[in-house]
């Protein structure tokens, strides 16, 4: 995933979940916040951001917010970009190899998922869920209580169930994390979820990314503590 007309900024103020005011050399100009989360402990007052022009008469803004340096790490906060490069990475092979379908946005009952693979034998649901929150190297989700996340992983549990894979994969938005852990001081629920996901055989995985001012693409596996 690579961004085009990339500045650095620095960060002054998030108004409401969707805006933040930036400066951008001398001038002060107004971002649209590419994540809806609380994101807090990333956006100080001071921190230096990344944004993006985007040059579009139907805008109200012309910028998106889209990374945040947190001391030495880097730390991209698109929430919408994580499906598109777990995308890149399932057409690459190295998550699941001989894949002869990819279906984005594909149905199960009346549930719908991020994806539809097949692979071979293989019919597999994923659900992709994006990872900013990160403390002393260690990747947590989720930022904010998400009854969203636990009704998908009921969901993928009942895929399994009816004889399908099923896989929820966390794609952690920095690189160089230690491992990978639910957030259960924030949404025990959450966690349960997970752990009671994992026993019924849904296969979880996260996975880092490397993080540039102007790219985003899928590194490696890291641990996975539950």
């Amino acid at each position: 995933m690579i961004y085009q007309n990339v500045s650095s900024a620095v960060f002054l103020s998030r108004p409401n979940r969707f805006i933040a005011h930036t400066l951008l050399g001398n001038e002060e100009i107004i971002c649209h916040v590419k994540n809806t989360g609380r994101c807090k402990e990333l956006l100080i007052p001071g921190a230096v951001v990344y944004v993006q022009h985007m040059d579009s008469a139907l805008r109200k803004t012309q910028y998106d917010l889209i990374a945040v340096r947190k001391g030495m790490r880097l730390i991209n906060m698109d929430s919408q970009v994580p499906n598109r490069v777990f995308f890149e990475h399932l057409q690459s092979e190295r998550y699941i190899d001989g894949i002869t379908l990819i279906k984005p946005e594909a149905k199960f009952g009346s549930s719908r998922f991020d994806f539809y693979v097949e692979a071979g034998e293989r019919k597999i649901f994923i659900e992709v869920k994006g990872v900013t929150l990160e403390g002393d190297g260690v990747a947590l989700f989720p930022d904010a209580p998400t009854l969203r996340g636990v009704r998908h992983l009921n969901e993928l549990m009942q895929c399994v169930a009816a004889g399908y894979e099923a896989h929820v994969v966390f794609v952690v938005q920095v690189s160089d994390v230690r491992y990978f852990t639910p957030n259960d001081a924030t949404h025990a629920a959450f966690g349960e979820a997970l752990r009671n996901a994992a026993v019924a055989g849904v296969r979880i995985a996260a996975l880092d990314c490397i993080v540039e001012p102007d790219k985003l693409e899928i590194g490696g596996a890291i641990q996975i503590k539950l």
